[in-house]
């Protein structure tokens, strides 16, 4: 249950950080205004509180390891947003990502 509520709380956080990310980039860039940028803003705060929520104590670890979630999140935004067709290097790299993810966040661990 703990790995479920994990994974979950991943993607909420690239959700806030990709989207809030994705709301200033059109309001800036395709100049969508300042209700967007708003949002974003808000959005990244909220992304900011997501991993306090984490059942791992070690902000390190759960960082380094969301990484892993922001590339492969990052990838399927541009995806189903804006049109990005990733190539095989590209998918490549994000299931790379992702077991980097497995093996920091939900290895077995011994008095850890």
């Amino acid at each position: 249950m703990l790995v479920a509520r994990s994974v979950l709380l991943f993607v909420l956080a690239a959700v806030a950080e990709i989207g809030g990310a994705w709301l200033i980039w059109q309001g800036f860039r395709e100049g969508r205004g300042w209700l967007w940028i708003a949002g974003g803003v808000l959005a990244l705060g909220g992304y900011g509180f997501v991993a306090a929520f984490q059942p791992d104590p070690h902000f390190g670890r759960i960082l380094a390891a969301y990484g892993g979630v922001f590339v492969a999140g990052s990838l399927a935004w541009g995806m189903a947003l804006d049109g990005f067709r990733p190539d095989r290097w590209d998918l490549a790299g994000a299931v790379l990502c992702l077991l980097g993810v497995a093996v920091i966040m939900y290895a077995p661990r011994t008095g850890a």
